[in-house]
């Protein structure tokens, strides 16, 4: 518990005054308050349960946004005791906010509460919200940590939502997002379709749906992506080749982790650490010393997040899929190939350029897409 280094009655001291903040409209939230509405139970949850309906809207949304912020930065808070029932507050913001706060762990009560809110809250943005945080729990259906039939309701629910054409597109969207954590068939070809849709937004859904499909099909498309012209594209891109472990996408993924956009930096940042490596590494430390350079501390930190999750990856495991047999492909086209038999540079760059003993996946494949690709 996170209360432990102090006794019941200090705690109680500190609820209280917690309380008399929470009564003052325009009092802000202080780091002490919100630690102290961790782990509510007993007397001071029918308390606070009781001041929450007396609290004015806005400063209900402010304290959830605030509550489930503190979380992410925390994982020993737990405020399930008030996120969980602020999924059914009357305001549409804060039911929003509440389901931002919703964890894997969360009990079954709580999914079906968020399978309902899917269908049928009034508020789109709600709906979305509560289909977007569906998907972990598609991911906990495969793998075995939740019962089968809920699980399979679960899915059904996804695929109707996002078959519903009278459904606004920002539902239909997350649930495809939703629907790539798991296996179930015709799962790639809504994902392709969702691809060539019309809409922008389901475009860059379906390329977040590659990344959590766990599907090598989607690399060449992945790969395409990482350049593309929209921001938000290349973000999602980055996303999914970490989450695929595209071990030929890492000399792009350093180009962007240099780019002005910090969100497009610090997911291809993240992106790099997923999928390690030497050339990897490399770039991370060259970016450690930027950083440091700079002074920039919040920049420091994803790059040492993505520095640790390389080193547990290890350059000796294997990354997440063989690109062995495409890269053979590649050298049998004869258009690859310069007269004397050589790579063709026009096609490839190399990502360790100061290594004179290359291995085979020390490449980076540059290909104009095909309109007769395969893959799909």
């Amino acid at each position: 518990m996170i209360h432990g280094a102090i006794n019941e009655e200090e705690r109680s001291v500190r609820f209280q005054h917690t309380v008399a903040l929470l009564r003052d409209p325009d009092a802000s939230f202080t780091a002490e308050a919100i630690y102290t509405l961790s782990d509510l139970g007993g007397a001071q949850l029918a308390q606070f349960r009781a001041l929450w309906g007396e609290m004015p809207v806005a400063r209900r949304r402010t304290l959830i946004a605030r509550l489930v912020e503190t979380a992410e930065m925390n994982f020993e808070l737990d405020f399930s005791a008030i996120v969980h029932p602020a999924l059914d507050d009357p305001d549409a913001d804060v039911r929003a906010a509440a389901i931002e706060g919703i964890l894997e762990d969360s009990p079954r009560r709580v999914i079906e509460r968020l399978m309902h809110i899917a269908q049928g809250d009034p508020f789109i943005a709600v709906r979305a919200a509560a289909v977007k945080a569906l998907g972990q729990f598609v991911l906990q259906g495969e793998l075995g940590k939740l019962p089968e039939t809920l699980s399979a309701r679960l899915q059904d629910l996804l695929f109707a939502l996002y078959g519903d054409f009278s459904e606004d597109l920002d539902v239909r969207r997350r649930a495809l997002e939703a629907i790539g954590n798991c296996g179930r068939e015709g799962v790639a070809e809504l994902i392709r379709e969702a691809y060539y849709a019309d809409e922008l937004p389901m475009r860059i859904s379906a390329v977040f749906a590659m990344g959590r499909s766990c599907d090598e099909r989607w690399a060449s498309r992945i790969m395409d992506e990482l350049s593309s012209e929209r921001p938000e594209m290349r973000y999602e891109a980055a996303r999914a080749a970490g989450e695929l472990e595209l071990r030929p996408a890492v000399a792009r993924l350093i180009e962007l982790a240099y780019e002005d956009d910090r969100e497009i930096q610090e997911m291809a940042i993240w992106a790099l650490g997923e999928i390690g490596g030497k050339q990897a590494n490399r770039a991370l430390d060259q970016l450690a010393t930027l950083a440091a350079s700079q002074e920039d501390d919040e920049l420091a930190d994803a790059i040492a997040e993505a520095q640790s999750a390389s080193s547990l990856a290890g350059e000796d495991l294997l990354p997440l899929f063989d690109f062995s047999d495409f890269e053979d492909d590649l050298l049998e086209d004869e258009d690859l190939l310069n007269e004397d038999g050589r790579l063709n540079r026009r096609h490839f760059s190399y990502l360790d350029d100061e290594d004179d003993e290359r291995d085979d996946g020390d490449f980076f494949v540059v290909l104009e897409e095909d309109e007769d690709d395969d893959l799909f």
